[in-house]
């Protein structure tokens, strides 16, 4: 059991710097669009196409990793008036009966899509640059798929009590101190 989440969430961390990466790509495309646009007069075919596959990817590469760090949204101004323990429950509850199956499921059916443009050899059919497709899918379903394991691996944290909802030290509580 430790294996399988210590591996699920080094899976996470790997994807996550990959994300960050994908960031550095994604700044370097738009620039160097920029000034072929605007200094030389020559816009690229690639540019948008670059942008929103590089732009989803990043979201997708760094939702785990955000899951994993409590870095995201919670909405929890009924729930923290229960006892610490209740808290734990119901959201390892809502990641493990709710989150992770939904995950799962867009998780399958990206996988399918992936292999399935991979297998057709489809491409951007509106894209005069007309990029095959199957990467920036795959990307999605290996984001989405390691954002349905950390649902699972979070979900257990909570049911076993080692974690509680919003005990992670915020950017901002750290700079305080």
């Amino acid at each position: 059991m430790t294996f399988l989440r210590n591996s699920a969430e080094l899976f996470s961390i790997v994807l996550g710097m990959i994300g960050r990466l994908t960031i550095f790509a994604l700044i370097i495309a738009m620039l160097y669009e920029v000034v072929a646009r605007y200094v030389f007069g020559a816009p690229t075919l690639w540019a948008f196409d670059i942008s929103y596959m590089l732009n989803g990817s990043v979201f997708l590469l760094g939702a785990a990793f955000s899951l994993r760090e409590d870095a995201h949204v919670r909405i929890d101004f009924l729930s923290q008036k229960f006892p610490v323990r209740m808290q734990q429950l119901l959201n390892g509850l809502i990641y493990l009966l709710i989150m992770a199956p939904i995950a799962f499921a867009f998780a399958w059916v990206a996988g399918s899509k992936a292999a399935k443009a991979f297998s057709n050899g489809e491409v951007e059919a509106v894209s005069p640059w007309a990029p095959l497709v199957w990467p920036f899918y795959a990307v999605i379903a290996i984001g989405l798929w390691a954002f349905a394991l950390q649902f699972v691996i979070e979900a257990l944290k909570f049911c076993l009590g080692e974690r509680s909802p919003g005990d992670t030290v915020s950017e901002i509580q750290e700079m305080e101190v």
